[in-house]
Formats: C-alpha cells, sequence, structure tokens
C-alpha cells in the first residue's frame, strides 16, 4: 500500500511539476534572450513605467508626461533617498493611492529591515507581486534543472517566514514581512510543498519559532532550505541540536510540547499538521546516542538538498559554519533583495552573483568612486564594466524613482550583454578616525583574507574605531570562542591589520605616519552579539530573518557601551 502511494505521489509530482515548470523554463529563455540586448529592454520598461504613472501626482510633480528620453528622466526626476518619495507614500497611506501609483491596488506594506535606520514603508502593489513571484519562480526552476540528480523538485521546503501583518494603516492596509505575505498568497498545488505556514511567522518567541518548523520538518524528505540570513540556519541547526529529546519524543508521540511560548490560535494551526512517526523517532534517536549530537546533515543527507541563502557582503562568518551542521550542500545565493524589489537572479551556484532583473527594474548606476560628488556620472546597466563596484539607483513600478537605496555591488561578469552583480555592502557604513574612510565591505573582505592567510576562522564580529588621545586605533569586538587560540588570534589580529591597508591606501598611509595604532581585540562573552542583535532588531521593529549584523561599526563610542572581559594586542 505504502509503495503505491510514493509511487502515485511521485507520478503526480512529475505530471504537476512538467506543467508548472514548462511556462517558467519559457519565461526564462525569453528574459536571458533580453539579456543580450539591455539597454533597449531597459528603456522599453522606463517608457512602461514612465506612461503610466504619469497622470499621478509624483508624475504630474516631475513632468513624466514630458519624458521622452534617459536624459529627460535624469533632469526631471533627482536621485534621492527615501525620505524625497515618503510624502507621496504618506498621501497613499490616507488611501490617496494615486498619489503614487496609477491603475494598481497597493496589497500591503512591505516594512524595511530596519538594520540601519528607522523601517521604512514600501507599497507592494499587484504588479510588484507578479514580479516578485516571476522572479522566484525563475530562480526555482532553474536550481531545479540544474541539479536534476538530487531530485529537488517538489519535496518538502523549509523555510522561515516573517508576520504579515504587524499593524494596518488607518485605511485598512496590512505592514509587515513580504515574505510572510507572499507565503500566504501562494497557489494551493504549491503552498503544500512548504513545511512551515505563514501563521508561524507571528510566532515571537526564537525558539518557539524554530522548533515549530523542525517539527514539522524533521520526518520529512526536505530538499530545500531557504533563508536570506544564514545566521537563521544557524539558529535552526543549533536548536534541532539542543531540542533534540523533545523533539523526538514529539515525533514518536504526535505532540508538540505543551512549555514553547505559542499563542492558542497558532498552537491549534500547528497542531492539525503533526504526524506521529515512532520508526522514524527511533531512528534518529540510534543516529544521536552514537553521534553524541543530532545536526540537519544527520537527518537531512547533505546531497540531496539545496541551501538557497545570501553569500555576499558581510554573510562570510555565518557561511563559514554551516557545515558544521548541512555537511556540504550545494548552495545557491538567494539574489539581492530587498522590500524594495528583487534586484538580481542568481542561476549560478557558489557565488553571490546574479544577473540584473531587467524586467522588474529600471537600473541606472554611480560609480563607487563619485558617491559624494554633486554631479556624479550615471550609467545605464549595459555600460558597467566587469570588476567595477557601483552604487545601484532601482526605478520600480510600485512608485520608488532613481531611488538611492545605497547598496553597493560589483560586476562579476554578464549574461549575454547584462551585468552579473554581487552584494557588497551598505554604502553609508563607514568609519572615519583620521581621514581613511573605511568601509564595510573593505572590512567583510579583510576578514576573509587574514582569515585565509593566518588560518584562525572568526565568528561573529563588528569592527570599531576607538578613540585614544595618544593614537587612535580599531577594536575588533569578537566572542570568547573565537580567542581561546590566543597565539592563533594575535597572527590573525597582525594578519587583518596588514590586509586593511591592502584595500585602503589611507589607512596604510596613517598606519604608516603613525596617525594610527594597529587593531586590537576586544574579548566579550559567549553570546553577546546574539542578545545585542537581538535587542537592536526589538528596538527598530525589524525583521529577524532581514537584519544582518553590522561588521562595521562608526560610532567612537562604541567601545564604551561593551562589557569587554579582555584585550589582546598583536
Amino acid at each position: 500500500m505504502s509503495i503505491a502511494r510514493d509511487a502515485f505521489r511521485y507520478f503526480l509530482r512529475r505530471v504537476i511539476g512538467r506543467s508548472v515548470a514548462y511556462p517558467i523554463r519559457r519565461r526564462i529563455a525569453a528574459f536571458e534572450r533580453d539579456c543580450a540586448r539591455p539597454a533597449e529592454a531597459q528603456f522599453d520598461l522606463l517608457q512602461s513605467i514612465v506612461r503610466r504613472q504619469a497622470a499621478t501626482a509624483f508624475g504630474r510633480d516631475h513632468h513624466f508626461a514630458d519624458i521622452r528620453t534617459v536624459a529627460d528622466y535624469r533632469k526631471n526626476v533627482p536621485a534621492a533617498p527615501y525620505e524625497y518619495v515618503e510624502p507621496y507614500i504618506e498621501r497613499v497611506k490616507r488611501g490617496e493611492t494615486d498619489a503614487l501609483i496609477a491603475g494598481d491596488r497597493v496589497l500591503m506594506f512591505a516594512l524595511t529591515s530596519g538594520t540601519t535606520a528607522a523601517r521604512k514603508l514600501i507599497p507592494i502593489t499587484t504588479r510588484y507581486l507578479a514580479d516578485y513571484k516571476r522572479g522566484w519562480n525563475m530562480w526555482g526552476v532553474r536550481a531545479y534543472q540544474d541539479h536534476r540528480p538530487r531530485r529537488l523538485a517538489f519535496r518538502p521546503i523549509i523555510q522561515m517566514v516573517g508576520d504579515p501583518e504587524e499593524y494596518r494603516t488607518e485605511t485598512g492596509i496590512p505592514c509587515g514581512n513580504l515574505s510572510g505575505y507572499t507565503a500566504q498568497v501562494q497557489k494551493r498545488m504549491i503552498r503544500w510543498l512548504y513545511v512551515v505556514p505563514p501563521v508561524s511567522g507571528k510566532i515571537k518567541d526564537p525558539l518557539a519559532r524554530y522548533y515549530v518548523a523542525l517539527r514539522l520538518g524533521i520526518h520529512r524528505p526536505c530538499s530545500m532550505f531557504l533563508a536570506a540570513n544564514p545566521s537563521t540556519l544557524l539558529m535552526l541547526a543549533r536548536t534541532l541540536n539542543s531540542e533534540r529529546d523533545h523533539l523526538l519524543r514529539d515525533l514518536h508521540d504526535g505532540t508538540l510540547r505543551s512549555d514553547i511560548d505559542l499563542p492558542p490560535e497558532i498552537r491549534a494551526v500547528v497542531s492539525r499538521k503533526l504526524a506521529k512517526n515512532p520508526e522514524m523517532a527511533k531512528h534518529l534517536s540510534t543516529i544521536a546516542e552514537k553521534m553524541g549530537r543530532l545536526y540537519p546533515q544527520d537527518v537531512w543527507p547533505s546531497d540531496s538538498i539545496l541551501i538557497g541563502t545570501w553569500t555576499g557582503g558581510s554573510m562570510g562568518p555565518y557561511l563559514r559554519q554551516l557545515p558544521t551542521y548541512y555537511g556540504h550542500p550545494v548552495t545557491r545565493d538567494l539574489g539581492l533583495l530587498a522590500s524594495e524589489g528583487r534586484m538580481t537572479i542568481p542561476f549560478e551556484n557558489d557565488t553571490p552573483a546574479g544577473v540584473l532583473d531587467i524586467w522588474s527594474n529600471y537600473f541606472e548606476f554611480i560609480p563607487e568612486g563619485e558617491a559624494d560628488s554633486k554631479s556624479p556620472t550615471v550609467l545605464g546597466a549595459h555600460e558597467l564594466e566587469d570588476g567595477k563596484s557601483y552604487f545601484i539607483l532601482p526605478t520600480t513600478q510600485s512608485g520608488l524613482y532613481r531611488y538611492q537605496i545605497s547598496d553597493l555591488v560589483r560586476v562579476r561578469g554578464f549574461l549575454g550583454k547584462t551585468p552579473l552583480v554581487e552584494f557588497l555592502g551598505k554604502g553609508h557604513r563607514f568609519a572615519n578616525l583620521t581621514g581613511e574612510k573605511l568601509s564595510e565591505h573593505q572590512v567583510t573582505q579583510a576578514t576573509e583574507i587574514a582569515t585565509r592567510r593566518s588560518g584562525h576562522p572568526i565568528g561573529g564580529y563588528s569592527l570599531a574605531p576607538v578613540w585614544d588621545d595618544a593614537k587612535p586605533f580599531y577594536g575588533l569586538f569578537l566572542e570568547e570562542p573565537d580567542a581561546v587560540d590566543e597565539v592563533g588570534l594575535k597572527r590573525f589580529l597582525t594578519e587583518y591589520d596588514r590586509v586593511l591597508g591592502e584595500l585602503n591606501i589611507e589607512y596604510a598611509a596613517k598606519r604608516e605616519g603613525g596617525r594610527l595604532g594597529p587593531v586590537r581585540a576586544f574579548v566579550l562573552a559567549a553570546g553577546t552579539w546574539a542578545a545585542w542583535d537581538r535587542a537592536r532588531v526589538a528596538k527598530t521593529g525589524g525583521s529577524p530573518e532581514q537584519y544582518k549584523h553590522p561588521c562595521l561599526i562608526g560610532d567612537v563610542n562604541f567601545r564604551g557601551s561593551m562589557t569587554v572581559i579582555r584585550e589582546v594586542v598583536a
């Protein structure tokens, strides 16, 4: 009976999979054809946006009806941050949709992560949602196609989502996390693949969130683990190990432990999805007793799963820890994703670079060295050079124009003539003690290089300027486990200081001239960063899944806010 049922399910998956994937494969082929002509495709999109939004208040104020060329657009619309468009968004909140958006419906407002500033509200329209889904579908089908031997398609997926409705506007529009909303509106034939129900986004207690995901997925042959931030995957893995006795008991009995913090209405939803599997519980218990642990690789073999997560920017310290828990599955970056929209679609493994989503947004770029210029060079997607870094200015189809999102990207090749770009970091994250203007990207890059050269890995960390009347310096704040090998840490600090000078000539000059002292390590108690990050997310109201720990903190008073166990000098 079981064999027949499994055979039928496999047949059904293949039939449904082919019917779903076929039109998406056609879209991918059409998209790749347009990647051979990015200038034309982008101009067509810009014209479409300008024509459609010409009658909005923003369009009238910026003379959209008179725009015929890219030069006209740049003349009429300034490159500007969120504050410039915020008054129009406030009007949309009050029900005046055509202040910013014409002929479309606002489904929700996505709240930005709050990582670096107060949270912003981004209008999510039906057109935005269609583009967003298309990008995800192209990413997913391409990932399935590239890994057919792993038979990933139509097997369960573990993905953590946020709360799609933290509150509502005065006109009743929900404001919350975009991932939670998209989970809610998935088609039924797709939704059943996802282990974690959308309602889980409302679970506030971190332990409960991860426990529920594991309880619902531990007995299923999951093929994908999706989380924008790899720190989420680490927390999932650590929870599996620390709570293994509870999880296996619940799996054996078909229960859900009563002592985790779950609202009754969410517990009711989760309870309906519980399975009882004594055989699987016994099998995993045997593994746990033998290994003295229970990690994801012990439950889901690494050669049969794919991890989708961010791999660029400041994610290196988290990514280095994943093999301990997950083994060595294939990893594919999710792309440059923001509440403002999808910027890239990665089509290859083991690289943070993805092709610009030229169908969803119109893109402009400012060379990195001209960020502070009053009249910077502005380039189109077809004008970028391989290996160069730029600040990205997206124009979206839902009300953001020449938007200064502050994302710094680097070109890593081309698909056709369309750039592949990787996220480097937020451009406004820098520190400056003596004129060196050290950027977060330089900090993360230096960490990777110094780790490789010294052989001493670093987990979670932040670099911050420290004032000293005799000679100011930079402090590397890290936790106790990374400082156990003090000899290795001193070797790392020496190399780290050297690499910072290689990447930033002003830093090297200030060190050589005696204006800056060498980097020192400030050792914190284990668990400090997790508590600090939680407090920061709680203060800003951001989403834990979107939050990015800052690897560079520009506050010269930061040292005084931390409890330091000891100091290490190379």
